[in-house]
C-alpha cells in the first residue's frame, strides 16, 4: 500500500514516551508529533495512554480492522504479543522508542517483533519542542499561574499570626 494513503493510528504509552524523551534530554511537542505523522499517511486516530482508570467498554484495539499501519510509541516488552496479534490481522507495525540510551528504552523482543523500528532520536528535530520556546513561555507564564491555588506557594508575606504554632493554653484536649 502506498505510504501516503495508508490509514494509520498512533498508540502512545505516555509514561514510557515521557521517560524516553527525558532520558534523551528533550520535550515532545505533541502538535508537531501529530503533524509529522499526518504527513506520512492518513492519520485516523491517535491514542494517548496514561495511568487513569478507564471505565469505557470500547477497546482502542478494535481499530485494528480499520487501519493499515499502527505506530506504537513505547519500548515496553509487554506489548510484544499485542504487536504480534495486530500483525496477524495484516497491520504493519512501527515501534518508536530508542536504543540510544544506556540501557536502551526499548525491549529487544518488541524491537524485533516490529515491522519497523524507528529511533525517536531521528524524530527529535521534527517533534521536539524548542528549549528556547519553553524558557520563553515559562518566563511569560510561571507554572504557578496554572496551578490550583491550594498548591501554590505564598508569594506575599503571611499576616502576623498566620501559621503560628498553638499556645500551650490552645490545645484541643478537654
Amino acid at each position: 500500500m502506498e505510504p501516503k494513503t495508508e490509514k494509520m493510528a498512533l498508540f502512545i504509552d505516555g509514561a514510557n514516551l515521557y521517560a524516553t524523551a527525558k532520558s534523551l534530554g528533550f520535550d515532545i511537542d505533541y502538535k508537531r508529533l501529530l503533524s509529522e505523522f499526518q504527513s506520512r499517511g492518513y492519520l485516523l486516530r491517535a491514542f494517548y495512554y496514561t495511568a487513569v482508570i478507564e471505565d469505557q467498554e470500547y477497546s482502542s484495539m478494535e481499530i485494528a480492522g480499520s487501519i493499515d499501519h499502527m505506530v506504537l510509541f513505547s519500548g515496553d516488552g509487554d506489548f510484544r504479543s499485542l504487536v504480534e496479534a495486530v500483525q496477524r490481522r495484516g497491520v504493519r507495525v512501527t515501534v518508536v522508542s530508542t536504543i540510544s540510551t544506556q540501557p536502551p528504552m526499548v525491549a529487544a523482543e518488541l524491537r524485533r517483533q516490529a515491522d519497523v523500528f524507528l529511533d525517536i532520536v531521528e524524530l527529535q528535530p521534527k517533534i521536539g519542542r524548542d528549549p528556547a520556546e519553553r524558557a520563553a513561555r515559562e518566563a511569560r507564564e510561571p507554572r504557578d499561574r496554572h496551578m490550583p491555588q491550594f498548591l501554590q506557594r505564598p508569594t506575599a508575606p503571611q499576616p502576623a499570626g498566620a501559621g503560628a504554632p498553638l499556645d500551650d493554653d490552645d490545645d484541643c484536649e478537654d
